[in-house]
């Protein structure tokens, strides 16, 4: 039974992160990147503190902070605020059908960081993973004429791999974090909230927005910062075989690319294609790595 549920938990993250590149780009419509930062940030904060008040853990939130405040403001600055906008502004630069691919190497980075970071050893394999990769990289960006060098949006890649050291950055420096991991979360959003208002005032006004861009940046909240991670979180938590749980991820950008395709109508390009075949045959490689480690272990 657990196992049943933990994949529908499982698949219910998937297909709600397989929509939130299309979400992102409607959203871009209609607000700033900062703009949509501040919404889907206070969005999400108050998701997570209905769930912190559901599972009866909101009562810890002041202790928790209290205990460390300087860690979790630094959460706070690397994500949400740092990452998500570098990440809005990339999709807002590139086709989200070439800043999501990228975004998803995010993994391969994970393992380069901590290396030079926790020390942790960089074996042949996961250098067979980082050069499919960040090859995928290149193709996507530069639509598969990779001699040119001839970037849809140079600004727009940087963005979307920078957005991957944070990231990865990020769970880094949360591998130092035993709290409450939902509680750790909304500590996050809580205390880049004034950050992220603070730049949208400085920044530019905010204007009239129709019904349309609330809903979809009220979406972007709930759906890829907030209610989305507990699940993630649950499937994780309730199975017993958690290499299956997390294979799942790599239907997600297939599913994502279909989506805007269909629904908001951009061209995938065939080297979109290959490219993310490139990155996710890296991320396979990187999980029989992990999955031999485990196997070998006492």
């Amino acid at each position: 039974m657990n196992e049943r549920l933990a994949l529908g938990y499982g698949m219910g993250a998937v297909l709600l992160w397989s929509t939130v590149a299309t979400a992102f780009k409607i959203t871009l419509d209609y607000f700033s990147p900062v703009q949509m930062m501040v919404i889907a940030s206070t969005v999400s904060a108050l998701a997570l503190i209905a769930i912190a008040y559901y599972k009866n853990t909101l009562h810890q939130l002041k202790q928790t902070f209290i205990k460390r405040p300087l860690y979790y403001l630094a959460l706070g600055l690397i994500n949400p605020f740092a990452y998500y906008l570098v990440l809005f502004k990339a999709y807002d630069l590139l086709p989200a059908s070439q800043a999501q691919p990228i975004n998803y190497s995010w993994a391969i980075t994970l393992t380069l960081m901590a290396a030079i970071f926790l020390g942790q050893k960089i074996q042949r394999k996961d250098w067979i993973a980082c050069v499919l990769g960040y090859g995928g990289v290149v193709v996507i960006a530069t639509q598969g004429n990779i001699a040119a060098l001839n970037f849809t949006s140079p600004l727009g890649v940087a963005l979307a791999l920078f957005s991957t050291l944070l990231w990865a950055g990020y769970w880094i420096l949360n591998t130092k974090n035993t709290a409450d991991p939902i509680l750790g979360l909304l500590l996050g959003f809580l205390v880049s909230l004034p950050f992220s208002i603070g730049l949208s005032l400085y920044l530019s006004g905010w204007q009239s927005v129709p019904w349309q861009g609330w809903a979809a940046v009220t979406y972007v909240g709930l759906f890829e910062m907030g209610i989305t991670f507990v699940l993630w979180l649950n499937a994780l938590r309730l199975t017993r075989n958690t290499a299956k749980i997390s294979n799942l991820i790599f239907i997600s950008p297939f599913i994502s690319l279909l989506l805007l395709a269909t629904i908001i109508g951009e061209t995938i390009h065939p080297s979109t294609l290959i490219g993310l075949v490139l990155i996710i045959a890296g991320l396979i490689i990187q999980q029989w790595k992990t999955k031999k480690a485990v196997t070998a272990e006492p």
